[in-house]
């Protein structure tokens, strides 16, 4: 296989990572740049340049670079997009506002619902029709949409067209005349065709789906132009590529094309970074626990791969409501996330009682110890109070943190309100964070039916390592383990995560009355749709697996489950395999089977994905820590406290130095560039093969 330069960037809110692997040498290079919220691209551009000179490479060596952000997010919930018109069917300009006509909260009178991003006087509607089954009730009238859109874009000067037709997931001609229409007429606007970006049952979805995607095309568009751009005017000439949602890889055209199918880009690649170490480790069942600035993330490895759902939603007005958000139909790894990380601010409510996040103090100004102009305590201010961060090797020293203001920060925002001590005051912030991020995990666990009691954890980001151990305490797990590099292997996960892309066409009928020739067509047009974007991505078509699977459910029932789906051509004499299959998928989700009841499908989904890429687990500073010392790994004593002991002697250790086979007991605190880990007493500390710090805690 050829030997390659890759380059994986994740875009935090506080930090931005850097990770380059270079496999002609076997090495891993690591990097970070507070972020630069303005536009990101400059965070990125002196990040790349920096850790290209640290492995003395230069830029047109760079075969790819694998991208993650949350722009896309960011922008829907800061409502900070494009301003859309929506053009649709007669008779239902309505739809994002009436959406399901449920009310989330039944017994709230003042009822708080997420804004429609597409406000009623930019929504249009045009003659055409079609019925449930695809046949044309009432043909398009394209002059009535030409005069729609004129008006939409000379007179109320909207930047982006959305179009959602009626039962267009069933027979798309009507959308792909708009289409037509959009490209030879009016080629300077950005458009999204429904069919294209959600093609499944249930208009309201699929509506939202589409004008959330047209309100962030122009922005994420002029981004990734910008930052390609910028990688080409520095040499870069390799191939810029993005990470989904769901983990896989696309090309920036798709991405350009269907920006919202990255909404979760950044926490993806997270996931896939735990999945890559599940195998590693030996451990199939993972809580995978993401903590970097701004949030933590947390997400559940069940034999060796992430849990994935098909909707999501975003901008919930209550955080935690299912039902307050806008419901997009999208492919996600399924986590959760929550206002905590390091830049976490603390402060004492109306109540005086001590609150831990969600506002974050961000890259500007950052936590008080940064001394960039910070005047609320976050995180990071209670844990280097408490000994667990080296005030002279943050960054590996780069960023020098000031204890006295943090202090003084503490004491008066935090300390004298609540009437306690200043160390009183940063332990009960790092304990709350602890148990804030508890709770949310618990719930997360017991919402999907899971045993806690199964799983160890995995800990990485900034902030995870230094967390970890309270936190898995709290959980009463038994094993938690930090990878060398822990600070950026979100961003190692965009280089271990497979080029891979997720298609889903809706297709409604009971099993006994499938078209099997229509089923066909649907599955070889997205098996071809897949192959040639696979291959853009440099997969080679011999080396790409697909896999399907059907939403189905009893009929009757409200919602549907995922059922695999043999693959090859599909007939009659597939039946009993598919009816199995969904069995057997409802026996492991309910612990009954109902075989007396139709079943019936509503989409056929197909995944394609082309190889892992097999990465050497060595990093540049670990080998060089080897070959400029034959010294201990133990760096000194601090004082640290611990909830078991108080402040107390602490051996530090130099990650760098640390050796397979090599073991130690807690308390301990082990340092790298950039992450610090904490582990408490009675705990023992081994470094696997790959070394992994693998704690095994009372």
């Amino acid at each position: 296989m050829e030997k390659r330069i890759r380059i994986g960037v994740d875009v935090g809110g506080t930090f931005t990572d850097f990770v380059l692997v270079d496999e002609d040498r076997d090495l891993i290079y690591t990097g970070k740049q507070l972020t630069t919220p303005d536009d990101p691209s400059v965070a990125i551009m002196e990040g790349v340049a920096r850790i290209l000179k640290e492995a003395g490479t230069g830029a047109s060596a760079v075969h790819s670079i694998v991208h993650g952000m949350t722009l896309v997010t960011n922008t829907i919930i800061e409502r900070t997009g494009a301003k859309v018109g929506l053009i649709t069917t007669e008779g239902m300009r309505d739809t994002l506002e009436m959406g399901k006509e449920i009310r989330y909260d039944l017994y709230d009178l003042f009822l708080e619902l997420p804004p429609a991003l597409v406000p009623r006087r930019l929504r249009r509607v045009v003659r055409e029709r079609m019925a449930s089954d695809g046949e044309v009730l009432t043909p398009f009238d394209a002059n009535g949409f030409r005069t729609e859109v004129r008006d939409l874009i000379e007179v109320e000067k909207v930047e982006a067209i959305a179009v959602c037709f009626m039962h267009s997931y069933r027979n798309p001609d009507h959308e792909r005349q708009a289409k037509t229409i959009l490209i030879e007429e009016f080629p300077a606007i950005p458009y999204t065709i429904s069919s294209e970006v959600a093609p499944e049952i249930r208009e309201f979805e699929r509506a939202s789906t589409a004008c959330a995607n047209a309100y962030v095309q122009p922005r994420m568009q002029s981004y990734l132009e910008r930052l390609e751009a910028e990688l080409r005017r520095e040499g870069v000439t390799g191939a810029l590529y993005v990470m989904l949602s769901g983990g896989g890889i696309t090309t920036v055209e798709s991405a350009r094309a269907f920006p919202i199918r990255l909404i979760e880009s950044g926490p993806a690649a997270g996931a896939m970074a735990a999945s890559y170490y599940s195998s590693l480790t030996n451990s199939e069942n993972l809580i995978s626990f993401d903590m970097g600035g701004t949030t933590a993330k947390m997400c559940l490895i069940d034999e060796g791969a992430p849990d994935r759902k098909h909707d999501f939603e975003a901008g919930r007005v209550r955080r935690f409501q299912k039902g307050s958000g806008l419901p997009l139909k999208v492919s996600v790894v399924d986590m959760i996330e929550i206002g905590a990380g390091g830049g976490s601010l603390a402060n004492v409510d109306g109540m005086g009682l001590l609150k831990v996040g969600p506002r974050s103090a961000g890259s500007n100004p950052g936590p008080v110890c940064y001394g960039l102009g910070g005047a609320d305590p976050a995180v990071t201010d209670s844990d280097l109070y408490l000994g667990y961060l080296n005030p002279d090797y943050f960054l590996g020293g780069e960023m020098k943190l000031d204890m006295g203001i943090v202090e003084r920060a503490i004491e008066d925002k935090v300390a004298k309100p609540l009437g306690l001590s200043v160390l009183e005051a940063a332990i009960g912030i790092h304990n709350v964070v602890n148990e804030n991020m508890a709770a949310a995990t618990r719930m997360h666990l017991a919402e999907k039916g899971r045993d806690p009691r199964r799983y160890d954890m995995i800990a990485f980001g900034g902030a995870g390592p230094v967390h970890a151990d309270g936190l898995a305490r709290l959980l009463k797990l038994k094993r938690l383990i930090v990878p060398l590099g822990a600070g950026v292997t979100s961003a190692l996960g965009f280089l271990v995560a497979a080029p891979a892309i997720e298609y889903v066409r809706s297709y409604v009928a009971r099993m006994e009355q499938i078209d099997w020739a229509h089923l066909n067509e649907i599955f070889d047009e997205m098996e071809t749709e897949a192959r040639a974007l696979l291959a853009d991505a440099g997969a080679r078509d011999d080396e790409i697996t697909i896999t399907r699977t059907s939403a189905m459910r009893h009929v009757g029932q409200g919602f549907e489950i995922a059922s695999p789906v043999p693959g090859g051509e599909l007939g009659p004499d597939s039946l009993d395999s598919i009816r199995e299959a969904f069995f057997d998928s409802y026996q492991t989700l309910f612990e009954r089977t109902v075989r007396d009841v139709a079943i019936e499908a509503i989409s056929w989904r197909m995944s394609a994905s082309a190889p892992v890429p097999n990465i050497e687990l060595r990093f540049s500073g670990q080998t060089e820590a080897a070959a400029a010392s034959s010294s201990s790994s133990l760096k000194g004593q601090r004082q640290v406290y611990f909830p078991e002991t108080g402040f107390t002697d602490c051996n530090v250790y130099d990650r760098y130095v640390l050796r397979p086979g090599d073991s130690f007991p807690g308390p301990a605190v082990i340092e790298e560039r950039e992450s610090t880990t904490v582990i408490g007493p009675n705990a023992t500390i081994t470094v696997d093969k790959f070394l992994n710090l693998i704690c095994e805690l009372p």
